[in-house]
């Protein structure tokens, strides 16, 4: 007699905390104990004073109080509005390049982010041409992998487990890269224009086959791109030149040279993990990709010629112009809407649990899902782990070591089963998601409604929610192409002090 096998679920994650009274976090307690401390003085010298103190702080600590339903305060949705407001009068949302913009190279450059990013060709030690991407901002260097992900279409179930198990794996090896300090994966979807099919097939056919075979192929070839998509999968890996244990900044020959020689290690557990052939990509390559997001018209002639066979060059594989608006971003004839994911599916979740939001959907022209990882060394990460256990007990028991509700229990208890599986040899790495829904020409108020509309549903059925990346759309687009930026090392705000609210 057999029995049915239990699915596999996976989950708790956690969204990192800051210990604080009534949720205020450590800089709003901190702010509350100092200004009762001051009230308490202000009461020996004048009851007024004391009142006025007390209002004084009520209106300090009301913005760090409230949270709307993505977690955001309002210290944080009031800065994020100013930065908006400042940048219209100094020309910041709108972009001009080639000869006739403001480009002082007159090439199309990209923009914002991406304006000081180079690229170097170099080998690795399979001999096979990446590139490497320079980040001059931050002093990070980047290189792209391109996959070919089998799917899971007829595949067991059994085998789909395995490969997630190997992801995983992969993911916490990533933790062991010297210097590597972010990851991120990106699935594109598009319409399928059926040239690479046509191109492989015509390749292949024999010309002393039988008509009725040559007839059948060229019919495929005819039928199959009708109404089927293409879906291409990038892997970005980030290093910092000054490496995990400080030193001088490595030179880019030093930095093309080890990255070298670590692609092969890194590219080959990928085939394990259900992603297929995986191939580093070139500086011709990448800039087809990224000329591709910005201007979606050129599919059919980068299609046609190939990445390589395009021949783009780095300088210009940004846009001529765009306007970026702050819930759209308008770029090249088309429209792009950024969402950033604020809160990951709640409880257990299976393998498929991404599959609809991954998926092309007809009413959008291109779509892409980045998953942004940061992994955490070893050491570090048993650090964040015990850090994440402390404050998820402080929270919960208010000070008191008392769990006051099932929300605070279940906290607790996520924060005790990671700080085991880590001490079981886990890794620990913060992620996040972004998605970027193009369509063709200049959309109206009805269209982005529309696509918000298809987005949300698509995120509802993955159990993800989504938050627009409002006044912030041109960053949010280049944060989800495959160039290996890292947005928290772009902030001005220190990462203490963002943890801390």
């Amino acid at each position: 007699m057999t029995t049915a096998k239990e699915a596999v679920t996976y989950g708790n994650w956690r969204r990192p905390q800051s210990p604080g009274v009534a949720g205020l976090g450590l800089l709003g307690t901190g702010i509350l104990l100092v200004g009762m401390l001051a009230v308490i003085v202000l009461l020996a010298v004048s009851v007024v004073a004391a009142v006025v103190g007390v209002a004084v702080l009520a209106i300090v600590l009301a913005p760090l109080v409230y949270r709307d339903r993505h977690g955001r305060n309002g210290v944080q949705k009031l800065t994020a509005r100013l930065a908006w407001s400042a940048g219209g009068p100094r020309g910041w949302r709108t972009y001009r390049s080639g000869p006739l913009g403001r480009s002082p190279t007159w090439r199309f450059g990209l923009p914002g982010l991406a304006a000081a990013m180079t690229t170097t060709d170099a080998l690795d030690a399979w001999n096979r041409p990446f590139v490497l991407l320079h980040h001059r901002a931050t002093a990070h260097v980047s290189t792209v992998i391109e996959t070919a992900p089998d799917g899971n279409a007829l595949v067991d179930q059994d085998t789909v487990d395995q490969w997630v198990a190997h992801w995983g794996a992969w993911l916490t090896s990533l933790g062991q890269e010297t210097g590597l300090v972010a990851a991120s994966v990106t699935v594109e979807t598009a319409p399928d224009l059926g040239t690479r099919l046509e191109r492989e097939v015509e390749s292949h056919l024999d010309a002393r086959a039988p008509a009725l075979a040559q007839k059948v192929m060229r019919e495929i070839v005819q039928t199959y791109p009708a109404g089927s998509a293409s879906i291409s999968c990038r892997i970005a890996l980030t290093w910092s030149r000054y490496g995990a244990f400080g030193g001088p900044k490595r030179s880019l020959r030093e930095m093309a040279i080890e990255v070298g020689n670590r692609l092969p290690g890194l590219t080959a557990p990928l085939a394990a993990a259900g992603a297929g052939a995986a191939e580093p990509m070139t500086s011709a390559s990448l800039a087809a990709a990224v000329r591709l997001a910005y201007d979606p018209s050129v599919h059919a002639l980068v299609e046609e010629l190939g990445a390589g066979g395009a021949n783009i060059d780095w300088a210009d594989a940004g846009p001529a112009a765009h306007e970026e608006a702050a819930d759209h971003l308008w770029h090249d004839g088309a429209t792009s809407v950024t969402w950033a994911m604020s809160q990951a599916p709640r409880g257990v979740v299976y393998s498929s649990v991404l599959a609809k939001l991954l998926a092309p959907h007809p009413d959008i022209t291109r779509k892409r899902v980045s998953l942004l990882y940061r992994p955490h060394d070893s050491a570090r990460a048993a650090e964040l782990v015990e850090k994440d256990r402390r404050d998820a007990l402080f929270n919960a028991s208010g000070g008191r070591r008392r769990v006051v509700s099932a929300r605070s229990s279940h906290s607790v208890q996520a924060a005790e089963q990671a700080a085991q599986e880590e001490a079981r040899g886990a890794g620990l790495v913060r992620f996040g998601m972004l998605v970027t829904a193009t369509v063709m020409g200049e959309a109206d108020a009805s269209r982005l409604r529309q696509v918000e509309a298809v987005v949300d549903s698509l995120a509802t059925s993955s159990r993800v929610v989504l938050r627009r990346a409002w006044g912030s759309q041109s960053a949010a687009f280049l944060a989800a192409l495959p160039l290996g930026l890292v947005l928290p090392a772009h902030l001005r705000v220190p990462t203490g002090l963002r943890e801390a609210m």
